[in-house]
């Protein structure tokens, strides 16, 4: 503890840099392993009461399990106050591509990083997402509404038009990576296609997977 530094001040820069680093940021996320993993126990067991298969169960409650565990440390990380949250308003930027200038190399990483998983797996998952269009639209949306939250609480963070661009093109490029596995599923693609000759073009093994409860 350095001198005459209170021990509530000690613990309150403490867990700031333990939040606003990246090697914090992975502590936080192995220390949470356990509980993805009760997570990922729980919900299987309850689908398997549902009568889901076994298989089934365990492959779409992970896919559930660590889209969120990947997600919420990133998101928290942009909510974390300022030190002058509560007694000033943030900043708010909306010209495009303005603050990107100037943005070091390992914040524009962690911006397309904060809902790359949802667009990696999200399609996987939820067949009402499997589009390109349709994860653009839910990135922009999330991203919009963590960059109001941050100036509605008065965060002392700057809400920047930049950081809702990065973190949609990070969710849309992380959808790109997973699209051979689901863009057999959208509406109106050879899926459908297939539907109204009769036949199925996606190998068995994959519809068993990604049927709906």
């Amino acid at each position: 503890m350095t001198p005459g530094q209170p021990g509530g001040e000690q613990r309150r820069n403490v867990l700031e840099i333990l939040v606003h680093s990246y090697p914090g940021l992975v502590v936080i996320a192995l220390t949470t392993v356990p509980l993805a993993v009760a997570a990922l126990w729980t919900l299987t067991r309850w689908r398997r009461r549902h009568d889901v298969p076994a298989g089934t169960a365990r492959r779409r409650s992970a896919v559930e399990v660590a889209m969120v565990w990947a997600t919420l440390p990133l998101v928290a990380m942009t909510l974390v106050p300022g030190p002058d949250a509560g007694s000033t308003a943030g900043a708010v930027s909306l010209e495009p591509l303005r603050d990107l200038a100037t943005m070091p190399p390992f914040q524009v990483a962690g911006n397309l990083a904060i809902l790359a998983p949802v667009g990696l797996l999200a399609p996987l998952r939820f067949p009402a997402l499997a589009s390109i269009g349709r994860i653009t639209v839910l990135a922009a949306t999330g991203s919009a509404l963590i960059e109001v939250a941050q100036y509605a609480l008065r965060l002392d963070r700057v809400s920047s038009v930049d950081d809702v661009l990065l973190n949609t093109a990070g969710a849309v490029l992380a959808a790109l990576v997973s699209r051979p596995c689901w863009s057999g599923r959208k509406p109106g693609g050879s899926t459908a296609r297939a539907a109204q000759s009769g036949r199925s073009t996606i190998p068995a093994t994959r519809s068993r997977y990604w049927s709906r409860s």
